[in-house]
């Protein structure tokens, strides 16, 4: 069972509740679902009886118990406790676990880089306004592509007239100017000139992270544009941007080096594989995935991390996400090599690593594109 699975059954499990009158509460368009933290209980947490229990004018215990009980027994769910003053905990099956493995990486190699993609957002037009700051650009420009990965139909304007080597870090700029205010704003139709005051559908907050202090063409002097867009979206708005020499060295201590590597890592392994005959398993073939649990933990999470990073406007979420799934790779690489060893002949655990180790790269490539970012297939 994935994070999404889990979010969608304790989702179930509340809508049951009120449509059998045991809760009275508005149903709440998702449930947050979150990895247990050290010294807690179970392989998940929830803290939606926390969030229920005001419109619900119940104790958040009381709206707890209400859940567990339309919650044990669902299927992939071993065991739901309360902790606290309200938390759901949750353990997962043990063999669910093993068959959500499997469907992981099946989702993974069928939705390729658009894993992860979604359209809660479908239909909706939304205008990013950011201030005139190479910075801001950056970020205005991968909250548009984690937007439209929500299926969010998205137009960047930036409050001035904007630089003409922001194109060189990737910035497409719609319009620019302030946009326009009173009755009616939120209704310009899209299109248009290049420039100008429009901004269509419902305009976000400015984004304005803490400036660089630097102009877009003394960054790609210095570090080239991965590097400088990296560096720009990495630290969360409200921090400083770490923009040294660092970006661009390429050792274990610089994280963009590590993302990239280890992207390269996975497609040598997706080669040398082809090249020995280690064929991936088929779609209904069981999966060994000895020594990957947390690194298809982390390929789980992906969804949720695309969905935060758009809905909190914040592209370094899905940045540290990517760093966790490279350390993960290397982890589950060095534990569990995906290729024969020696005389080692290929097996059958050989055919999992292989696809364990696709997937991995395939969200690193995807994750990298939504910030920008290239992944080259050789470092």
């Amino acid at each position: 069972m994935t994070p999404v699975d889990l979010s969608t059954t304790v989702l179930h499990a509340v809508r049951r509740a009120v449509g059998e009158n045991a809760l009275r509460a508005p149903v709440p368009a998702r449930v947050r679902v979150e990895r247990t933290r050290p010294g807690g209980r179970g392989d998940y947490a929830s803290a939606v009886a926390l969030q229920l229990a005001g419109p619900a004018a119940l104790p958040a215990r009381e709206v707890a118990e209400i859940l567990r009980d339309r919650l044990t027994g669902a299927p992939g769910v071993s065991r739901v406790e309360i902790t606290g003053p309200g938390f759901l905990n949750f353990t997962l099956d043990a063999s669910a676990g093993a068959a959500a493995h499997r469907d992981i990486v099946h989702r993974v190699r069928e939705e390729g880089e658009r894993y992860g993609y979604g359209d809660d957002l479908a239909g909706q037009r939304l205008g990013v306004v950011h201030a005139r700051e190479v910075r801001a650009a950056v970020t205005a420009d991968a909250v548009r592509r984690l937007l439209t990965a929500r299926g969010a139909v998205v137009r960047l304007s930036c409050e001035g007239e904007p630089d003409a080597d922001w194109a060189r870090l990737g910035v497409a700029i719609d319009a620019y100017g302030k946009p326009p205010a009173g009755p009616g704003a939120d209704r310009q139709p899209l299109g248009g000139a290049a420039h100008g005051p429009d901004a269509p559908g419902t305009p976000l907050a400015p984004i304005r992270p803490i400036p660089a202090g630097e102009t877009a063409a003394a960054l790609l002097t210095r570090l080239g544009p991965d590097a400088a867009r990296w560096g720009l979206l990495r630290a969360a708005g409200h921090d400083r941007a770490p923009l040294g020499p660092e970006l661009i060295v390429q050792t274990e201590a610089n994280a963009l080096f590590r993302v990239r590597y280890a992207y390269a890592r996975t497609r040598a392994v997706v080669r040398e594989a082809g090249r020995l005959g280690v064929a991936v398993p088929g779609d209904g073939e069981d999966l060994d995935a000895t020594g990957a649990d947390a690194l298809l933990a982390l390929l789980a999470d992906h969804p949720a991390v695309l969905a935060a990073a758009a809905r909190h406007r914040a592209p370094d979420r899905l940045a540290r996400h990517l760093e966790a799934v490279a350390g993960a790779f290397f982890d589950f690489h060095d534990a569990a090599p995906p290729l024969p060893v020696g005389d080692e002949k290929p097996s059958a655990a050989h055919r999992s690593r292989t696809a364990i180790a696709e997937a991995a790269g395939t969200v690193l490539a995807g994750g990298l594109s939504l910030l920008g970012v290239s992944a080259p297939e050789h470092l």
